[in-house]
């Protein structure tokens, strides 16, 4: 699995059934920094699509910033990420 990185470069892998190990795609609070709106639209697009749409909320998330968390947990957090630009 992979998506368009804050960084213009991700590799995302899933280490065991519900552990997921990111970069800074996914982490409290929101995405990565991202460099255009369009970049934002992508980086975004990739996170619902291939992470929060194919993975269980029971999903845990290692960022390579910030502490870890859940899908679940940030989910409800995806129209204010997306609305405020990153």
């Amino acid at each position: 699995m992979s998506t368009r990185a804050a960084s213009n470069s991700l590799s995302v892998a899933i280490t065991t059934g519900v552990c997921l190990r990111v970069n800074r795609e996914v982490a409290p609070g929101g995405p990565g920094r991202t460099t255009s709106f369009e970049d934002v639209n992508s980086l975004m697009r990739d996170l619902e699509e291939q992470v929060f749409g194919q993975l269980p909320d029971e999903t845990w998330v290692y960022p390579g910033h910030r502490d870890d968390t859940t899908l679940g947990t940030e989910r409800p957090s995806l129209p204010a990420w997306r609305a405020r630009g990153w």
